[in-house]
């Protein structure tokens, strides 16, 4: 009953989806209110439909509905509560409601909000935030429905169907699979949720660059009202990225934050095309440049979005992210190919009217750097998506090669794949130069600047950089890339602090307010720009966990006997104790103890174990991590023997400056949500040299 009723809801939100993109459009090549506001009421009743859905599964979850296929794959009797809630996205089919739910969720909120302000461009919102959910339905009731059942025919074979086949009954196991080890970390709970989230926000801003086209508004209006949505999709997405970073360091055991994977990189991507296009409209707003740019860079982030979720649910690419292999991969593939052509050709139907009357004055000017900035995303891109298809590439020119024999000696079917230091010799490159600009640009002015304004406003924060560097170097740094690393960042750093500095003494000087009163009311009276400035500070701060991870970390490892010893650097360990022991939950366990010393001085201890999980026969590794802002240590069990005297295999990192990362990623949520607030007064728009910003804005 439960099913089926959750199945209907689902296949009544489909229907539904359809007809409002049918309205919507009819209605607004009629010039028929009417219809349009049918297709609006059609649009909020979505949310509550699949609300209705996603209860369903969950009550099946909870309850230990087994002969459900779905809950039987991703649950267990042994599993708490919050899993059995969590593990609604902990599936492929489970996921995919999810994102409906929240892209329905979006959809409603939008038209809840804009349809008084912006009744031209709700048609064409409604259109495409129609079509993205129902193609989302269109795989869960076709291709992944979460309520097929399991039947059993009277010889013993089992099939999956929503429907009872002719001689099965009903089967329904005793226990479930258990939800996969690696996504019962906390990271895991808040970290899919946080990516759908960033991914289907970015629907609502792509939404209404296809409405302006649509409409030929080619002013920026459709900037203006999605400005909030793209700061909050940015927002989510980036706590996504971060979370995943911290899951992986605690759980997938090869003490690092991020390898670089396939499905990593595709939740990257439209990361990097957001941002860019976050720093881009700001020049749209200001001077009238970059139509064109700003709406290729949007058209850009949606298909990412839907290619990204494509990697991960086809099973073209190995991934310990990725499901398993689906039959929806094809599906993805021929919507991403539609809507990105869609979208193009409605960009170059509208690209004459989209053409600015202003031109861009000065390579030092402010636009400048902020097009510069631009185009160093856009390469780290394509290196990423490069890295990500070339495997997919050669597969498929391998088949190319199997059925013609004359290509067979070109194309030899041979899968090649990247490996993380082939990313980061490629972007290392680019990211320092990406916090170059990140220091200089807010030194520049817009429309117009020279050399000689640069370094007026750059000498000082230069200076203090020097000193910062003379210090790491007198501290024992000599790695060329590890100076020039901590260099920028603090170059950057003085810069932003320089800025905060000088505006608040303008305005402390000229209304008498101390200088934490002062800042504070200029913040509140731009909290965009100083926002920003706060995520510039919250990125350097992670650029020096970054610094010290990738160029400083050590590792060894050795099988050591009770009362033995490893050492590593100014770090050693002893080896005390192993027990081995089963939990309630179905895991078998076996913790070490170990002691941990620096420079010979007792500091505590750590309990490195491996978790073995019955049910799903798989294991999972935890470290045992002793932490500081100065670096962390990290400590695996890889192996051991019944007796705990016979010796047991640890491996050892030595991570410095680690915990800067996830501290910078506090800060860059922080400054997010800070620029994302509304402001109490209009932005200031300042054309004027950065040595008068200060003084103007006091």
């Amino acid at each position: 009953m439960i099913a089926n009723l959750g199945y209907g809801a689902l296949l009544i939100t489909f229907l539904i989806s359809i007809y409002a993109s049918v309205a919507a459009v009819y209605g607004a090549r009629r010039q028929a209110p009417a219809w349009v506001e049918s297709a609006r009421i059609a649009t909020l009743i979505t949310f509550p439909l699949l609300t209705i859905s996603a209860l369903c599964i969950i009550f099946l979850l909870v309850n230990g509905n087994y002969e459900v296929e779905y809950v039987a794959s991703v649950t267990s009797n042994s599993m708490p509560l919050y899993l059995r809630v969590t593990a609604l996205w902990g599936g492929q089919a489970g996921s995919l409601v999810f994102w409906s739910w929240l892209m329905a969720a979006f959809a409603a909120a939008v038209t809840l909000r804009e349809w008084k302000r912006d009744r031209e461009f709700l048609p064409w919102v409604i259109l495409v935030s129609m079509v993205t959910l129902a193609f989302f339905l269109l795989l869960t009731l076709f291709v992944e429905n979460p309520f097929e059942r399991i039947w059993m025919s009277p010889t013993g074979a089992v099939t999956t169907s929503m429907i009872q086949p002719a001689g099965t009954s009903l089967f329904k196991p005793q226990d479930g699979q258990g939800l996969n080890p690696l996504l019962r970390h906390y990271g895991m709970i808040i970290h899919p949720p946080l990516l759908y989230l960033g991914f289907v926000s970015f629907v609502i801003p792509y939404a209404f660059a296809i409405a302006a086209l649509v409409t030929g508004r080619t002013d920026d209006r459709w900037i203006r009202v999605t400005r909030r949505w793209t700061l909050v999709a940015w927002l989510f997405l980036s706590l996504g990225l971060i979370l995943g970073g911290r899951w992986a360091y605690d759980v997938l055991g090869w003490g690092g934050y991020w390898g670089w994977d396939p499905v990593e990189i595709s939740a990257f991507m439209p990361w990097l095309t957001g941002t860019a296009f976050l720093h881009s409209v700001v020049i749209q707003e200001k001077r009238g440049m970059l139509k064109h740019w700003n709406m290729v860079l949007i058209i850009l982030t949606y298909d990412l979005v839907i290619f990204g979720t494509f990697l991960t649910r086809s099973g073209v690419l190995s991934s310990v992210h990725a499901f398993a292999q689906s039959a929806i991969g094809p599906l993805f593939f021929a919507f991403i190919a539609i809507t990105f052509i869609a979208s193009l050709a409605l960009l170059a139907r509208r690209w004459n009217e989209l053409k600015s009357k202003t031109y861009m004055t000065s390579v030092f000017s402010r636009e400048a750097f902020f097009l510069a900035n631009n185009w160093v995303f856009m390469i780290i891109l394509v290196i990423c998506f490069l890295g990500v298809i070339y495997p997919v590439l050669t597969e498929a020119l391998g088949l190319v090669g199997q059925r013609i024999p004359a290509l067979s000696g070109i194309f030899t079917g041979q899968k090649v794949t990247f490996g993380p230091e082939w990313y980061e010799r490629n972007t290392g490159p680019f990211f320092a130069l990406l916090l170059l600009l990140m220091g200089i640009a807010p030194l520049s002015a817009w429309k117009h600047s020279t050399v000689d304004t640069l370094g007026r406003g750059a000498w000082k924060p230069f200076i203090a950089s020097l000193v910062v560097l003379v210090i790491v170097v007198v501290a024992g740094v000599r790695h060329w890339a590890a100076l020039l690393g901590f260099w920028l960042a603090a170059f950057v750093s003085a810069v932003t602090l320089y800025e905060f500095w000088r505006a608040a003494r303008a305005r402390s000087h000229a209304q008498g307010e101390n200088l934490a009163v002062a800042l504070w009311t200029l913040a509140g009276r731009n909290r965009r720009r100083y926002g920003g400035y706060i995520i510039h500070l919250g990125v350097v701060l992670m650029a020096l966990g970054i610094i010290g991870i990738e160029i400083f970390q050590t590792e060894t490892q050795a099988t050591i006997g009770q009362g033995e010893q490893i050492s590593l650097g100014r770090y050693s360990i002893t080896y005390d104790s192993l027990s081995s022991f089963e939990t309630e939950d179905g895991r078998i366990v076996a913790r070490a103890v170990v002691s941990v010393f620096r420079d010979g001085k007792y500091l505590g201890e750590l309990y490195p174990r491996r978790d073995y999980y019955i049910e799903s026969q798989q294991p999972m590794t935890i470290p045992g991590v002793r932490s500081s802002l100065e670096d962390d240590f990290y400590v695996l069990l890889v192996d051991w023997q019944p007796v705990s005297s016979a010796g047991a295999t640890f491996k050892v990192y030595h991570n410095p400056l680690v915990n800067w990362l996830w501290l910078g990623g506090f800060v860059f949520i922080l400054g997010t949500v800070v620029a994302a607030w509304p402001d109490k007064e209009p932005e200031l728009v300042i054309q004027r040299s950065p040595q008068t910003v200060a003084a103007s804005e006091a």
